[in-house]
């Protein structure tokens, strides 16, 4: 609530005052430079362009710029521009009943004029929540200028008695009815350039132009665009004169690195299900659906000029957790925590949002999104355990020079013909108690994990070593309808039993296997 607002209902009232109306990137600007003498945070929940996009959206608007995002899908073009409405002022007066938002001390449109012109200091205001001052369109082949800017109305001209070239005869488009605000277009290049050159004077002369009739109406209003670079080529363009009247052009990136990628997944993921339970995902487990969007966005079987979404480590961990949950349920058990072996879980939301090239079509988008877990897997676990195909460390016995693999023992239990199956829905109990059956596997692992919080954490870490060690080629594993189960690699070679799905896609891709 501004102190205008509480008891000022007419023009003269908001007059004595004293209340000065600022042009809207004005308004923008005065605010943005509050908040920035105060250090307040401009965008919230904005992760990851502190140092690069923000500062150039900033000194756009400290310019009074208009401004385009170009970026990939899923790098919060449209939830930037959305969040440009916090820079506008809580509350505005309009002349009360204006369809553009009409400035009390400088109205344009016949209505308000006309009112002002009857009533003088006596029109009524209203005060318009900033909500209302934002305007969005999604550019589409079938929008018309008539949604933008508008049309005559020849219902009202008859009715009224009007002539086409009346004010009193326009049905305002989306653009004026923003006046005084902020108007977002997404998505530009598909809209047809024969559309784009109709926002010309909206850039350069803020006035508009219906069926041949000069309309001149000094519009207040700044205007943001949303595009991907690609789109140029792939459905359309963004036509030159229409581009140079952008004033500023902000480039926006994927995260930069993964602890940058989990915190926007965690914002935007839904992972509190019930009061009744606790849900906790292991930090490697992010890391993991985090690393799978990175080995996309640079796999060669992935369209990259389309780019991989955020939105896919966000569908992905929301069904890691939903396949915990289940488990949760069907086994009565209150704590949600996610294993290795719901990863599979994760292809539903993966498999739609990743665009592939026609080498990838031809793999297969189940195929190409296992290889691309397996591949996170793979360098995921090297953070946490000795990376199984590097340098072995020499025995520290002076008497026994020989190296020594960490994984030995582990390798050498299946190496005698032993094998475990998991399935995504056992018992706790029955999970952990199968994992402890692999000589050596917990050990090794309280022997690199220093601290682990309980017998939940211990025996997933003990999977996401066999996990590992199979990412690696030193064990194999079979894909069963219900789970997998983990067994020799020699012997399931010699015997064609395993399928590995998995880790062959890797090697087969990169061409290290065969």
């Amino acid at each position: 609530m501004t102190k205008f607002q509480d008891f000022q209902e007419t023009i003269g009232g908001l007059k004595r005052t004293g209340y000065k109306v600022l042009p809207v990137k004005d308004e923008l600007r005065k605010n943005l430079i509050s908040k920035l003498s105060k250090r307040e945070e401009i965008f919230t929940g904005i992760i990851g362009y502190e140092k690069t996009v923000i500062p150039q959206v900033v000194n756009a608007i400290l310019a009074k710029h208009d401004i385009i995002f170009l970026g990939l899908r899923g790098q919060a073009k449209t939830m930037m521009a959305r969040m440009l409405i916090e820079l506008l002022d809580e509350f505005t007066p309009i002349i009360k009943g204006s369809e553009i938002n009409d400035n009390p001390f400088n109205p344009i449109s016949k209505f308000a004029v006309d009112a002002v012109n009857d009533y003088g200091d006596n029109t009524e205001i209203e005060w318009i929540p900033r909500e209302r001052r934002f305007g969005e369109k999604l550019a589409t082949p079938d929008v018309t200028i008539a949604d933008l800017i508008g049309d005559i109305d020849p219902i009202k001209a008859a009715t009224q008695r009007l002539h086409y070239s009346h004010q009193g005869a326009i049905h305002f488009g989306i653009v004026p009815r923003t006046n005084r605000g902020i108007f977002a277009i997404n998505e530009l290049p598909d809209l047809q350039p024969r559309i784009q050159v109709g926002l010309l004077n909206i850039m350069q002369e803020r006035d508009i132009q219906i069926r041949g009739f000069n309309i001149r109406f000094p519009l207040d209003i700044f205007i943001v665009y949303t595009a991907n670079p690609e789109d140029y080529t792939n459905r359309g363009n963004i036509i030159t004169p229409l581009k140079d009247r952008i004033d500023s052009q902000i480039i926006t990136h994927y995260p930069k690195n993964i602890e940058d990628g989990i915190k926007i997944t965690e914002s935007q993921s839904w992972l509190k299900r019930s009061q009744d339970s606790e849900v906790i995902v292991p930090y490697y487990m992010k890391e993991i659906i985090e690393s799978t969007a990175q080995e996309a966005r640079k796999s060669e079987f992935v369209e990259q000029k389309s780019g991989v979404s955020a939105r896919m480590t966000i569908s992905a961990i929301e069904n890691l957790v939903s396949n915990a949950e289940r488990r949760s349920i069907l086994n009565n058990e209150t704590t949600i925590f996610p294993r290795i072996t719901d990863l599979h879980s994760v292809l539903p939301g993966m498999t739609g949002k990743i665009e592939l090239v026609f080498e990838g079509e031809q793999e297969g988008a189940i195929k190409v999104s296992k290889a691309l877990i397996g591949k996170a897997v793979r360098e995921v676990f090297k953070k946490y355990f000795p990376d199984p195909l590097g340098k072995k460390r020499r025995q520290n016995d002076h008497k026994d020079q020989r190296i020594v693999d960490p994984y030995s023992e582990i390798i050498s239990w299946f190496e005698k013909g032993n094998y475990i199956e998991l399935n995504d829905n056992m018992k706790f109990n029955e999970y952990f108690d199968t994992l402890k059956k692999v000589e050596g596997l917990e050990k090794t692992v309280k022997k690199y994990i220093k601290t682990v919080e309980n017998d939940q954490e211990l025996a997933s870490l003990m999977e996401f070593m066999l996990e590992g060690l199979y990412n690696n080629s030193k064990i194999a594993r079979d894909e069963m309808e219900d789970g997998v189960s983990y067994k020799d690699m020699v012997g399931a070679m010699l015997f064609n039993r395993s399928t590995r799905e998995g880790a062959s896609s890797t090697y087969d891709f990169e061409g290290d296997w065969n």
